[in-house]
């Protein structure tokens, strides 16, 4: 107990001490800018399945929430970051997960309103994904979510239906784990 409790104020003393925050080997930073718009750290944690640390997560906004639902659902600008820690992540398992993602976050009517988009954003993911990729996945209002890797825009695809329904799969009812959608929200 007395161990969890010291590693617990050293994660605190690491986060509010310097401008950024580690999760599993990865430096999270406090802030991002996208497009001219500084967006602050509104969470971050790390997505698991089984016992793999697959990547980790962090949501970035303008307005700091912890409600999941409020965020999916504003027209703000705001970013997620997936940071790949395991070889186990490859560009054929992010295209499964995605697409289960977007039948968790999404009523089978809005995947059908949102079709084109989903397969857009599922072709951002034609090449080899390696431990150590950085994706960038950023929405601003008026213009769409752009999709980058280790810095490089891959494409945006416009409207907030799709927005919505893509940061569902973090942030939503049924995310993709409960657990990285806490950090993400702060809660953690």
């Amino acid at each position: 107990m007395k161990k969890v409790i010291l590693l617990a104020v050293a994660l605190v003393a690491t986060f509010t001490a310097s401008a950024q925050v580690t999760i599993n080997n990865v430096k999270v930073e406090k802030t991002l800018t996208f497009e001219g718009q500084d967006l602050m750290l509104n969470g971050a944690g790390l997505r698991e399945k089984l016992w793999y640390d697959l990547y980790v997560g962090a949501l970035y906004t303008t307005v700091k929430s912890g409600d999941g639902n409020t965020l999916v659902d504003a027209d703000l600008p705001m970013a997620i970051t997936l940071d790949i820690t395991d070889e186990k992540v490859t560009q054929e398992k992010m295209k499964d997960a995605v697409t289960s993602g977007f039948e968790d976050s999404c009523s089978s009517k809005e995947r059908k309103a949102i079709e084109k988009e989903i397969n857009t954003f599922i072709g951002f993911f034609k090449d080899a994904i390696v431990k150590g990729d950085e994706f960038q996945i950023a929405y601003m209002p008026g213009k769409g979510t752009s999709v980058s890797k280790n810095g490089k825009l891959i494409g945006t695809i416009a409207g907030l239906e799709f927005k919505r329904g893509l940061f569902g799969i973090w942030l939503g009812d049924d995310p993709a784990d409960e657990d990285l959608k806490e950090g993400m929200l702060g809660k953690s």
